[in-house]
């Protein structure tokens, strides 16, 4: 008999990818995805726990579906960080819920859920897969309209910041053999893929601790040949371990997008050594000047915190020279919270609520003013998008992603979905662009970083 599941994901795309993963396991035993908590006989909240709102919003879904479980026996579980940091405490806090399953578990899905149905036992799987069975492709049917996918290359972390839960709820970096992601993404090829986007904690720590392995760049440049694939991504990058070598990719491999999500944190040197990042502002200001110049074009993006423990206000101006200087054509921006388990959890000299708010709202409209000033700047350029699906705008229009990353509503037929087309932009927004088609169905040649999108379309 079909059974449904629903999930509930929070947090990052490696936790979207790891919920891809669950569907495909539970499709193997008869279970099919409903969007509607009412209809599942399983219900799972897929958790990140990295910062404090996705956290709460767990105990609040929990609270929620409590009443299915107390109605319709619904099977209610929890994945993902929070179940791996919490573990057993889950089971004794929420007497309702059924199941919790770490990070590395995934695999584990089916038999537990399985152990639950037959014998009504509640279960909870935290350990770490030391070999990295966790990390192996598992094989699905595509949907026809699928036109990118994640890759999973690596996981976890040996970095440590002082903030940072990751190494604790995802393990230390454990990177895939190079011969299973190639395999994989030829697979995706084949199966009408045009574009993957390769996931780890730290990409650019691939390769560690497997002998004999490639380092990222050159895993990059293997993608890169596979025939059917249009577009690579990637993230996220820790800025202490970009190396000249990623740097350079840049420039020499065509499907490489020219967008880069380099966390800085902080623009004070003092914080930067508190949050045991490993690096300088200096140092990471080098390193965007060599990508400015390697690739022009390229859009940089990065995650920033603002509060940390001793954030005095020279740090916080610190932070936002950076910004200025860099002129990020977006940020992910948010306030300090301790994390349980980590360093900073302990240190003293806290900021103030209503100064970390205060701190945060001076940053947020400062980039907003560069990120909507960094989109009017492509008004009259011509950008080649993937053409994604219907927009959320319009019925009319059809949207999809530059090569930089940004989204694109244009007006047009579902017909295109799936096909690299050229557009004129026309208007830049805070958070989008709108543009309109030069040469429809026309797809552009191998762009080169160094040179102008007005260069390479004449």
């Amino acid at each position: 008999m079909k059974r449904r599941v629903y999930i509930e994901t929070y947090g990052c795309q490696m936790n979207e990818h790891d919920t891809e993963r669950m569907l495909r396991l539970l499709e193997g035993i008869s279970y099919s995805e409903t969007k509607e908590p009412k209809e599942a006989d399983f219900i799972l909240i897929n958790t990140c726990s990295v910062r404090e709102k996705p956290e709460h919003k767990v105990y609040s879904a929990l609270g929620r579906f409590k009443k299915l479980k107390e109605e319709n026996g619904t099977i209610i579980g929890v994945a993902g960080c929070v179940a791996q940091q919490e573990g057993e405490r889950l089971i004794e806090r929420i007497p309702y819920l059924d199941m919790v399953i770490g990070t590395q578990a995934i695999p584990l899905l089916p038999q537990l859920l399985q152990t639950i149905e037959v014998s009504g036992k509640r279960v909870c799987e935290t350990g770490f897969d030391k070999n990295g069975k966790y990390l192996e492709a598992i094989s699905r049917r595509r949907p026809l309209d699928e036109i990118k996918s994640y890759v999973t290359i690596m996981q976890g972390c040996d970095h440590f910041c002082s903030f940072c839960i990751v190494p604790y709820v995802r393990g230390r970096e454990q990177s895939r053999p190079s011969h299973e992601i190639i395999e994989e993404v030829k697979a995706l090829a084949e199966g009408g893929i045009k574009e993957v986007y390769l996931l780890g904690q730290n990409v650019n720590g691939y390769g560690k601790g497997l002998k004999g392995e490639l380092a990222f760049p050159e895993l990059l440049r293997q993608i890169n040949e596979i025939e059917g694939i249009e577009r690579i991504r990637f993230t996220t990058s820790h800025p202490r371990d970009l190396s000249a070598e990623l740097i350079q990719a840049y420039s020499r491999l065509s499907k490489l997008c020219e967008h880069i999500h380099l966390p800085f944190q902080s623009g004070s040197n003092k914080i930067l050594e508190a949050m045991h990042r490993g690096y300088a502002r200096e140092s990471y200001l080098e390193k965007i000047d060599r990508l400015k110049e390697t690739c022009p074009s390229i859009a940089l993006t990065a995650d920033v915190m603002v509060g940390f423990p001793g954030e005095e206000d020279e740090d916080f101006r610190q932070t936002l020279d950076l910004i200025e200087k860099v002129r990020f054509d977006d940020l992910f921006s948010f306030k300090y919270s301790p994390r349980k388990g980590t360093r900073a959890a302990e240190f003293e000299d806290r900021v103030e609520e209503k100064v970390k708010q205060d701190r945060l709202f001076i940053l947020q409209e400062i980039q907003r003013e560069i990120t909507l000033q960094r989109n009017q700047d492509l008004v009259g350029s011509v950008e080649e998008i993937l053409v994604e699906g219907r927009s959320k705008q319009s019925d009319r229009d059809v949207t999809g992603r530059t090569r930089s990353n940004k989204i694109v509503n244009v007006e047009g037929d579902l017909n295109l979905v799936g096909k690299l087309v050229r557009i004129r932009i026309t208007k830049g927004y805070a958070h989008s662009l709108r543009g309109e088609f030069v040469s429809p169905q026309c797809r552009l040649q191998s762009a080169n970083c160094g040179a102008k999108s007005s260069e390479m379309l004449i």
